[in-house]
């Protein structure tokens, strides 16, 4: 069965590149028939952020990626799902998983102990960054017998255990999306397998736990090429099978730099925040790097799992823009039904004070309504109903529109109709510019501009009708006059 995961590092928020892998690994494996696994690598604890994990979590559930297998949250505490666990890198630790592999290569004479000081090794580096080479670990280690290691270890010496890479080899392999890869290991560095702490490096622990997992398609961002031939290395030194690799082109600002969470919107949770719906992320999210073969630009889940294809994923970067993102999210607003979209944007009018909580449906769904069309995020509409609720800035143009020569007919017509009337509902808005229209003999641009200037401090906007409904008779009247 294919298998794939997504394993992200708990040392932040969700990146929106992250969750596009993620993606990419939930389209494949459902696509196959397959499943997604979530697993959690927080070998490195020195950058392991509290709360990192529910937010992965959270934001994966958000954006409707289910899990098949891995680590979820029950009643809000991470817990698990799956025969194949623990799937928390540290929890492997505990279990002692990963010691007696790296046992198993030092057996074979595929790594060994290694003895260095960080001073020593930093000096190293040094001097070959000042020798313009490229900094790797001189191998002084290699030589030592595995009796005198051992011998070492007895007395007290800490160590790290490192993969013992063969001289001038090409390691090849064919890449799903970039193609053949050759890449020699004079270039690769005796990689660390084991810490001085006890805990595996990602290197290591990331071969084992696929392994273990029986992950068939490893899909990641491309700055994990240079190490592919090293995990290769390791499953060929195991006699494993090995997965299929697919490195997925980068995410770019518009600047054509990677995406990055100092200096862009780059968490998931901004945009959660910022009012983007989870599918619309999705959608807009699956394309960039990718391109669906019907090249529709609107696309379920459902459907992009039907139509995706990494023979259809560039090689190059894909660039994130948001004002197209602002594009797809505005076609999934003006598609939700109207009920929906009212339970989604009355936070935003209850935190203006526009609106209070008891507010009655109808009148929540009558003001949303009114905005859908215009709103391409969430947050907007409240900006665009402000001139409902408070006195706003009048316009240029709604200025010239209050004081043509025939405003004092059309206030004074409008005064009188509203006066036959005990409330505003929806039959009345429908049909009250007609009675202005016949009454004052005004009609077009010279009857409705002025009208939505006096009441709107604007010429141009939603539906009138709607606005009548929303304002109100007494409301009206005060504005009026």
């Amino acid at each position: 069965m294919v298998r794939l995961r997504f394993a992200p590092s708990p040392t932040g928020y969700l990146h929106i590149g992250g969750l596009r892998t993620a993606l990419y690994n939930y389209l494949y494996a459902k696509q196959q028939g397959g499943k997604f696994v979530l697993r959690i690598e927080d070998t490195d604890r020195t950058r392991y952020v509290e709360g990192a994990i529910e937010n992965l979590i959270h934001e994966l559930k958000w954006a409707g990626l289910s899990i098949d297998e891995g680590v979820c949250l029950d009643n809000e505490k991470i817990s698990e799902v799956g025969e194949k666990g623990p799937y928390i890198q540290s929890e492997r630790v505990k279990k002692d998983i990963y010691n007696k592999y790296a046992t198993e290569l030092i057996e074979k004479g595929y790594a060994y102990y290694c003895f260095c000081s960080k001073e020593r090794l930093d000096e190293i580096k040094n001097q070959q960054k000042a020798d313009g080479k490229i900094p790797r670990y001189d191998g002084l280690c290699k030589g030592i017998s595995l009796e005198d290691a051992k011998k070492r270890i007895e007395n007290g010496e800490s160590y790290v255990i490192r993969l013992k890479l063969p001289e001038n080899r090409d390691i090849v392999f064919n890449d799903l999306i970039k193609g053949k890869i050759t890449i020699n290991t004079n270039d690769m560095d005796d990689q660390v397998l084991i810490k001085a702490d006890g805990f595996p490096t990602y290197h290591f622990a990331v071969v084992v736990d696929d392994h273990l997992m029986n992950i068939t398609h490893i899909v990641r961002g491309d700055e994990w090429i240079s190490s592919t031939p090293k995990h290769l290395f390791l499953y060929e030194a195991f006699g494993w099978e090995k997965p299929t690799f697919v490195h997925l082109p980068t995410v770019l600002n518009k600047s054509g730099k990677k995406l990055s969470k100092r200096n862009d919107d780059a968490s998931v949770e901004d945009f959660r925040l910022k009012g983007y719906l989870p599918k619309a992320l999705i959608n807009y999210l699956a394309l960039v790097g990718w391109s669906p073969e019907s090249n529709e630009e609107i696309l379920s889940l459902d459907e992009m799992t039907a139509q995706f294809s990494f023979d259809r994923v560039s090689k190059s970067g894909g660039v994130f823009d948001v004002d197209k993102l602002d594009w797809v999210n505005a076609q999934y607003i003006r598609k939700m039904e109207v009920s929906e979209l009212a339970k989604l944007v009355k936070p935003y009018l209850l935190e203006a004070g526009f609106i209070d909580e008891n507010i009655c449906p109808y009148r929540l769904e009558l003001i949303t309504k009114t905005f859908q069309e215009s709103i391409s995020r969430l947050p907007q509409i409240v900006e665009q109903s402000r001139f409902l609720f408070e006195n706003v800035e009048v316009e240029s143009e709604a200025v010239e529109m209050r004081n043509v020569a025939h405003i004092d007919i059309l206030k004074e017509t409008m005064i009188q109709e509203l006066n036959k009337i005990d409330k505003i509902d929806e039959e009345v808005a429908k049909g009250f510019m007609k009675k202005i229209q016949k009454a004052s003999g005004f009609k077009g641009k010279d009857l409705y501009m002025p009208i939505r200037a006096l009441l709107t401090g604007q010429v141009h906007g939603p539906e009138l009708s709607n606005i009548l409904e929303i304002l109100g008779k007494e409301e009206i009247l005060n504005r009026l006059s």
